[in-house]
């Protein structure tokens, strides 16, 4: 009896394990499944989100910046992108000599606009454009979602990846074709 009680428990115990860790092991799948399609090395992904990392905490730690500026930060391929609204220039350069003094970025495409931040509405208004945008690109034949980037900032859509001149025509052409697009930014890398 103590012994069928002793391998029930050991048992039981093993079926917790196991549907504890598959939400681990279903987030790694999917991770693996998002580099395997992405044209950069895993390298040079994870020296991306590295630098993204590191960017913020930048920027977070400078006392001067606080709530008068609101920034992105995206890397590809150690090229930063900067989107977001700094109140005055001085803040703005601020930013860029913060960033610029991060390991690993090759090249800084400063898109700060000079004016106050944006509400909260608008960027909300930005994620259901950029959402919008990946479901046209998944849903657009012969073009992998995996190798493009998008980032909106106040209507105005940028496309990032590593991707060769025909797929760049076609994501180009699903973010045009959204809703509440204003202009399409393209800074891709060309493998072709």
């Amino acid at each position: 009896m103590i012994r069928r009680l002793l391998m029930l428990t050991i048992i039981l115990y093993g079926v917790a394990l196991v549907q504890a860790c598959a939400p681990v092991i279903l987030a790694g799948g999917a991770t693996a499944a998002v580099a395997a399609n992405d044209r950069r090395t895993v390298g040079a992904q994870l020296d991306d989100k590295s630098i993204e990392i590191k960017s913020r905490r930048t920027l977070n730690d400078d006392p001067k910046l606080g709530d008068d500026v609101h920034i992105n930060i995206n890397s590809m391929n150690g090229s930063v992108l900067l989107t977001g609204e700094a109140s005055t220039a001085e803040l703005r350069d601020e930013v860029l000599e913060q960033i610029r003094s991060v390991d690993g970025i090759r090249r800084v495409v400063n898109e700060i606009r000079i004016t106050e931040p944006t509400a909260f509405a608008n960027r909300t208004r930005d994620s259901w454009i950029t959402g919008n945008i990946k479901t046209k690109i998944l849903a657009t034949k012969d073009l992998v979602s995996g190798h493009i980037k998008v980032v909106t900032e106040d209507s105005v859509v940028y496309l990032l990846g590593v991707v060769d001149r025909k797929e760049a025509d076609l994501a180009t052409e699903a973010a045009r074709s959204a809703d509440g697009v204003e202009r399409v930014v393209r800074l891709f890398e060309y493998v072709d």
